[in-house]
């Protein structure tokens, strides 16, 4: 299993990579339309869509999100500053803020297939088009807030099998721990930290520092509830992964679970500096 997990790791990121730096933004934008409409048959796997019900949705998801992109101008290079896109990141931030952690501690159920559909929309679509927004401001930009999130699952891995003791969510996910979850904060810290320190070379003053930590723990406290919320959905379907498509990583839904609650957030805060 470790083995196959490093040769599809080693080709999604190859991927990844070519087609962040390579493709024009109209194909970019196509490209995580895609990647969208994967995530959405997989989802529609989870909350028990089934036969063609899961495809016909997977397909409204893809075209939903080809579609808001053109109507944002996200296809062309010299879009900056999309201001359209603020109430999808606006209703993504709510989601994940002030109902996911409710959601997690009461462990509700999907109460029908309606539902299922909407959040399938705040899951998959804001974090989709931020996918495309902070392309089209630079490929980096989007590969460095991936990486964060990236940091803080390997940080939270490493560290939770070195130290881990206390469960962070048993009835959710057992294999997290609190011990992972603070070598995750720390891992996004330093790296964040360190990142500015690179583009500020005069550095910051000491109320911006704490303040740009703050924002590193509160993005990675995201990530794990981005991580966790998934994670509970999958436990109430009786299912180990969201599909099959990535072997020894499961499926789309299952490498990007972290990017959806986290992603809007850097689209969002993206927004503001440009305003």
């Amino acid at each position: 299993m470790l083995k196959a997990r490093v040769i599809t790791a080693i080709f999604l990121l190859a991927g990844l990579l070519c087609a962040l730096f390579l493709l024009p933004s109209w194909g970019w934008l196509a490209f995580v339309s895609v990647i969208c409409a994967t995530a959405a048959h997989e989802w529609g796997g989870i909350v028990g869509y089934k036969g063609a019900r899961s495809w016909i949705y997977a397909v409204l998801l893809g075209a939903l999100c080809l579609s808001f992109g053109l109507v944002a101008g996200l296809h062309r290079d010299d879009t900056v500053a999309p201001f359209n896109l603020v109430p999808a990141y606006g209703l993504s931030a709510l989601f994940w803020v002030l109902c996911v952690p409710f959601w997690l501690r009461s462990r509700w159920a999907l109460p029908g297939a309606g539902a299922a559909a909407l959040v399938g929309f705040v899951l998959l679509i804001p974090p989709s088009l931020a996918m495309i927004h902070l392309r089209l401001l630079s490929p980096w930009l989007l590969l460095g807030v991936m990486a964060s999130v990236w940091i803080a699952d390997i940080a939270a891995y490493f560290t939770g099998r070195a130290f881990g003791r206390r469960k962070l969510a048993p009835a959710i996910s057992p294999g997290k721990s609190w011990e992972g979850a603070y070598g995750a904060v720390a891992g996004v810290v330093i790296y964040g930290l360190v990142c500015l320190s690179y583009f500020l070379p005069h550095g910051l003053a000491i109320g911006q520092l704490v303040f740009a930590a703050a924002g590193l723990v509160a993005f990675t406290a995201i990530s794990i509830i981005g991580d966790l919320f998934e994670s509970m959905l999958k436990r109430q379907a009786g299912v180990k992964d969201s599909g099959t498509l990535l072997p020894g990583h499961g499926g789309v839904l299952d490498r990007i679970d972290s990017l959806t609650s986290t992603l809007p957030l850097a689209g969002l805060l993206a927004l503001w500096f440009a305003r």
